[in-house]
């Protein structure tokens, strides 16, 4: 006999807003910004073609798209056992940049290699190496961390090598970012206070008296104390980005129609481009912007609440430091709110390797969205075994 109860419906799968979809869909956004933005920002630069920097970095972001996906399917508990390698690596190619003929100078600063088709800036590839080399180790030591050497000496001695030679290219403010990024995941991993605030104060005085002793970089910070008075020589950037903000007003005055990119404002398709920005697309655009970074940093740290070990909480946490930090530092440059240092605003600025590296750490902070979601083992086998019970 044929029963005539109907088959319950299917129930309905509900769309679940996560963390990192958040974080992917700010990321979308910026990228989408940047790529206007860049295209008006750099269709005025001298030498090139309107379209030469878009198209770059259009290659750039479909290969940073590619290395994100393939983190996404990589199992980052099995690279553990290249960390080392990685570490040593990103140490080599820091050395390698520093000998002439090897390394590319320019403006001073020797920080990239030719690799004939584009250039590759190693500082951006060593940020992440030491991420993730200092991640593995205080994961394995985190039962060592009260100890002085094991669990403070051999780790600040490896933030201080990647530092040390970042230094030397010289790239102040990456080396810098190195150092407070590291110092963080120290502080997380369990290190004492003891150690690590006069350590920090000695970094610290040892950071500003080689400014000091640097005359670029001193004046940069007289520059920044008094920016009018300066605004011809040591802060000529910093004043125009002002003017930018002031022309730009509520809701800018339109794309294309801005004029600090006519050669008024140097850099202002990579470092200074928020300037650009904020005088084209206005105030609600530029504050829109500043959200977007908010966003990602919240939902990060919402993230990496759920992270199942020490590693991959240290790990991804050394990721979001990497984009928020970086931002930071930009955009309280670009403001006025720091003294001028180049950094790129992450997914925005004009430039391969930054762009690159972004798409790693993005690929990082998905798969790990992805693996937590995931049940254990023994938990799944516990559930086959109540579904057959």
């Amino acid at each position: 006999m044929v029963s005539s109860t109907s088959a319950a419906p299917a129930p309905r799968r509900h769309l679940t807003i996560t963390p990192a979809s958040v974080i992917l869909v700010c990321v979308a956004a910026l990228l989408a910004i940047g790529l206007t933005v860049l295209f008006s920002a750099s269709s005025t630069v001298k030498g090139a073609a309107p379209t030469t920097f878009l198209y770059k970095q259009l290659i750039f972001l479909a290969l940073a798209i590619g290395a994100a996906w393939m983190v996404v399917r990589a199992d980052l508990e099995s690279l553990r056992r290249f960390a080392w390698i990685i570490a040593v690596a990103a140490l080599v190619l820091l050395l390698l940049v520093l000998i002439p003929g090897i390394g590319v100078s320019v403006k001073g600063s020797r920080r990239w290699l030719n690799l004939g088709f584009t250039r590759f800036q190693v500082s951006e590839f060593a940020k992440l190496a030491l991420v993730f080399a200092l991640s593995h180790y205080l994961a394995l030591n985190q039962n060592k961390m009260h100890d002085f050497v094991k669990g403070f000496v051999v780790p600040c001695a490896g933030i201080g090598a990647f530092a040390v030679l970042i230094i030397l290219e010289p790239d102040f403010g990456t080396a810098f970012l190195c150092g407070a990024i590291g110092m963080i995941l120290l502080f997380l991993a369990g290190a004492r206070l003891k150690f690590l605030v006069p350590s920090i104060l000695l970094a610290l005085t040892g950071f500003v008296t080689l400014v000091l002793h640097n005359p670029n970089r001193l004046r940069r910070i007289t520059s920044f104390m008094d920016v009018e008075a300066n605004r011809s020589e040591g802060a000529y950037q910093l004043w125009q980005a002002i003017l930018a903000f002031a022309a730009g007003g509520i809701d800018g005055v339109g794309i294309g129609n801005g004029r600090q990119q006519q050669s008024f404002l140097p850099e202002a398709h990579t470092d200074f481009i928020f300037a650009i920005m904020a005088e084209e697309m206005g105030l609600i655009f530029t504050l829109f912007t500043v959200i977007l970074f908010i966003a990602i940093f919240i939902a990060g740290l919402v993230h990496v609440r759920r992270a199942p070990n020490l590693f991959q909480f240290l790990l991804v946490t050394g990721c979001l430091l990497l984009i928020c930090l970086q931002a930071i530092i930009n955009l309280g440059v670009v403001t006025g709110m720091m003294p001028t240092k180049g950094m790129s605003l992450p997914f925005v600025s004009a430039g391969g390797s930054n762009l690159l590296l972004m798409g790693l750490l993005v690929g990082i902070i998905i798969n790990t969205s992805r693996t937590w979601d995931r049940p254990k083992p023994l938990q799944r086998k516990r559930e086959m075994a109540e579904v057959v019970a």
